[in-house]
């Protein structure tokens, strides 16, 4: 079986479309070939990585949802443009893009909301993820209270779901959720 190679489109056109320099767009081609010799990665291969970032737990499921989100055209894979414009969102986006993007990982369906079942499915894979040695010791019922939480800061008008709009305006007036947008923003 031969592999079929993906070569990325020029870097000059990448770096008018994201937020990198020709050099840091160099710099993160060579570490996605060196992960991903084909120049894509498929989502089994995409959670293997993702995994050892997370050694104590399991994190295939979010693994699952950080890849759809990843996976712009919806065809499995993830290219090196698709990898270059989220990651130009999420460390040096603007606020909205960057809420934006995590509102898309969110709404699972696809369907421009948010709903309990979706954030719940969010949640749980997130303490997978975390694993079972957490400190606090996490109680059996903690993601159903995480989704409550959400739901009473996030669903303004008390619809069962949470559209873009609520989430950004929600997101905006909370201290933590903004400091924690700009954690990554010096990271390259």
């Amino acid at each position: 079986m031969t592999t079929v190679c993906h070569r990325p489109e020029g870097l000059e056109q990448l770096e008018a479309q994201t937020n990198f320099t020709k050099r840091e767009l160099q710099v993160l081609y060579r570490g996605f070939k060196n992960e991903c010799p084909s120049g894509v990665v498929n989502e089994e291969t995409f959670k293997q990585i993702y995994a050892q970032f997370f050694p104590h737990g399991d994190a295939s499921m979010y693994a699952h949802y950080l890849f759809n989100a990843f996976d712009t055209a919806q065809n499995g894979s993830v290219k090196f443009e698709d990898f270059v414009m989220a990651l130009s969102i999420l460390l040096r986006g603007t606020v909205h893009e960057k809420l934006r993007w995590t509102f898309n990982l969110y709404d699972i369906n696809k369907d421009g909301y948010i709903n309990k079942e979706e954030m719940m499915d969010i949640v749980k894979a997130i303490y997978d993820m975390m694993g079972k040695y957490t400190y606090p010791v996490l109680k059996e019922d903690a993601p159903r209270q995480h989704v409550e939480v959400f739901f009473q800061k996030m669903d303004k008008n008390k619809d069962g779901v949470v559209t873009l709009d609520e989430f950004i305006e929600s997101c905006q007036e909370d201290d933590n959720i903004m400091r924690s947008l700009q954690l990554f923003e010096n990271v390259m």
